[in-house]
């Protein structure tokens, strides 16, 4: 068979290397990029999705334009991870073994640094680097760039993702003027462009497919869950694919180091890959994750960037990624060598519009799919149970123990044989999955799906959590009810916020670190012969009556009738308060001192009648009974009388007197 590598130009020596390796076919980056290489001298800005073959697009040609009679550094190779660092020299060499006295030094952080210096000292044609580790050794004064021809940068988009701009920088700026720049990324991002403008001559830019888009050998799926259910909801998509060989993606090393853990401690094949491994552990986990004794591998995105495996199954976004456009680079690890694959995407309800903005990105749709119950998870294991016993491989060494094993089934019938097989692995199917909830949250439209039906968001606040009651203004509940409710489980008005009552059912808002103890102090209590259900809200899109606006029952219209006036009692108490009524005006002209009662107290206050008198020449102490008491107040506080040698220090009024 004719291998089509042959149309591209490319030598025997490559031809020979990469029919060993089983490259027959060249994928569309290849036929597009090895050609104008091999034939042109210019710059070039190549987009394409990960796992389409850009090694070989871009390695091939390399290697047929070195010099092998010199040891000098004549190529440049930066990656932004150590394990895609070590996987492009691998692959490289592999292209290049059959070329003689070829050179690759990979030198990478998180391995021993003299090693690699040694190995540079040593003369080398390709260096292969990560951009951390490649200024520290331009630093040092080992590695010299100074004549290199040709300069790649693989991964260019996440290289500057994970802040390596400065360091790309500084190895720019040690290059010479006259070189070749080739640029790999998935997407195109702003600073890819200025790297373009600022470091490269006129680039062309080459693109296979459409930019930011995934695979076409992916789909495309998200599944809409609570948040607290999320670790339930990724058991069961694993246990719904029995043959399952994929990837969980997570945001941090800590949420990967744990959802790793609780993987193999409920019995998967599992374990974790992130930057707080040694590289003996990187490698150790890799190994068993390529001979596939890993069946779920639990990585961030920084630590997947190295990996090259080409029958993954499954991608599974454990967490959704903060750049919209680094799902691309998830969902490109499955889908590779023409194979098909799934992309997942777990979520809570508030994150459906991450999905919409990836969805434009990609130009993907995502089909929203439903969590299998746990009836539906035990019917597709016993299936693929039955399947395995069905295509057993059978070995002759068997016939031995037959007559052995007739001999201890001799009593137990065919049936009884089969069911005691497949009870042996299912049985723990059947105890996790007897009593499963169902994990779904229906989609709803804002519009509702029955007639007479609407739905309605609940206003969001930063700090606050929404709690919702299974009581409502048909039980006679109003905002003064929910609130000494809560009074009486230590929450007081400071820690409530808005509070929205419907006819069924009414929702709170509380203090997000108290929503919790709400739950568990008052649900399943009873309340006015009622058993009150207690549940944080979730999803903030509410189906169902809208809250009733102000004035809208009985009790509120009674009440802002009162306030306002229009009822009977509140004209009344309107009328008293204005001094329209026969009470009311009694009451104004007792206070203004019109009435007989009125006058009488104004003149005791300012002193006009005989008591006021009295009142104030006692509080002044011109009476006798007033100067009594100023001797007694001058006795306990050591002060000289007004009539006498001791007599008190005179006030400012009677200084401002005399």
């Amino acid at each position: 068979m004719t291998n089509q590598f042959q149309s591209l130009g490319l030598k025997d020596t490559l031809i020979k290397a990469i029919t060993d390796l089983g490259f027959i076919n060249p994928t569309e980056v290849q036929q597009r990029i090895i050609p104008k290489l091999i034939s042109e001298n210019d710059d070039v800005v190549c987009l394409a999705q990960t796992g389409t073959g850009k090694t070989a697009a871009f390695g091939l040609p390399l290697l047929q334009s070195i010099d092998t009679s010199s040891k000098e550094t004549q190529a440049l190779i930066l990656s932004p991870t150590r394990e895609l660092c070590r996987q492009i020299a691998q692959d490289i060499s592999n292209y290049g073994k059959y070329i003689d006295n070829l050179e690759i030094v990979a030198v990478y952080g998180g391995a021993g640094i003299e090693g690699q210096i040694k190995a540079l000292k040593k003369g080398c044609q390709i260096i292969v680097a990560t951009p951390g580790r490649m200024v520290d050794l331009l630093n040092r004064g080992v590695a010299s760039v100074v004549n290199i021809h040709t300069l790649i940068l693989d991964e260019a988009d996440e290289m500057l993702n994970m802040g390596f701009k400065d360091e790309l920088d500084a190895i720019l700026e040690c290059t010479p003027q006259e070189k070749r720049t080739l640029l790999f990324s998935a997407t195109l991002p702003i600073e890819i462009e200025g790297i373009a403008k600022n470091y490269m001559t006129k680039p062309e830019i080459v693109t296979v497919g459409t930019r930011n888009s995934g695979s076409e050998n992916v789909k495309h799926y998200y599944y809409i869950v609570h948040a607290k259910d999320r670790y339930l909801a990724l058991k069961r998509i694993a246990d719904y694919n029995p043959d399952i060989y994929g990837m969980i993606f997570c945001r941090t090393r800590q949420e990967t180091q744990e959802i790793a853990e609780s993987l193999i401690k409920d019995g998967y094949n599992a374990d974790a890959l992130h930057g707080e491994l040694s590289q003996a552990q990187r490698d150790q986990v890799m190994r068993r994750f390529r001979s596939k004794n890993l069946s779920l591998l639990v990585a961030t995105d920084v630590a997947a960037r190295g990996i090259d495996v080409n029958e993954l199954t499954h991608v599974i976004n454990y967490n959704l990624p903060d750049e919209a456009e680094q799902y691309t680079h998830r969902s490109g690890r499955t889908g590779r060598a023409d194979k098909s694959g799934i992309s997942i995407a777990i979520i809570n309800s508030k994150e459906q519009h991450k999905i919409r903005r990836i969805e434009k990105i990609i130009g993907k749709t995502f089909g929203q799919a439903k969590i299998p119950t746990g009836e539906e998870v035990c019917t597709r294991q016993m299936l693929h149970l039955v399947e395995e016993v069905k295509n057993a491989e059978i070995r002759e060494e068997i016939s031995e123990y037959i007559n052995l094993i007739d001999e201890k089934w001799k009593d137990v019938s065919k049936e009884e044989i089969i069911w005691k097989m497949l009870s042996i692995e299912f049985n723990r199917f059947l105890d996790y999955y007897r009593h499963a909830p169902d994990l779904n949250i229906r989609e709803e439209s804002s519009r509702g799906e029955g007639k007479g039906e609407s739905s309605f968001n609940l206003p969001t606040e930063k700090g606050y959590s929404w709690v919702k009651l299974s009581i409502g203004s048909k039980a006679g509940i109003t905002p003064r009810h929910l609130l000494r409710m809560f009074s009486s489980c230590g929450i007081g008005q400071k820690g409530v916020g808005r509070i929205d009552i419907h006819k069924e059912m009414s929702f709170v808002s509380v203090t997000t670190n108290s929503a919790a103890y709400i739950v568990e102090t008052i649900d399943n209590t009873d309340y006015r012969g009622r058993l009150l259900k207690v549940e944080i809200v979730t999803d903030t899109k509410i189906k169902g009556d809208r809250p009733e606006r102000r004035g809208e029952s009985e009790e509120r219209k009674g009440r802002s009738d009162k306030r306002r006036g229009y009822s009977e009692e509140g004209k009344v108490n309107s009328e008293k308060r204005r001094g329209y009524s026969e009470e009311g005006k009694v009451n104004s002209e007792k206070r203004r001192g019109y009435s007989e009662e009125g006058k009488v107290n104004s003149e005791k206050r300012r002193g006009y009648s005989e008591e006021g008198k009295v009142r104030s020449e006692e509080r002044k102490g011109k009476s006798d009974k007033g100067r009594v008491k100023s001797d007694e107040f001058g006795r306990k506080s050591g002060k000289k009388s007004s009539h006498g040698k001791d007599s008190r220090k005179p006030s400012r009024r009677e200084r401002r007197g005399r």
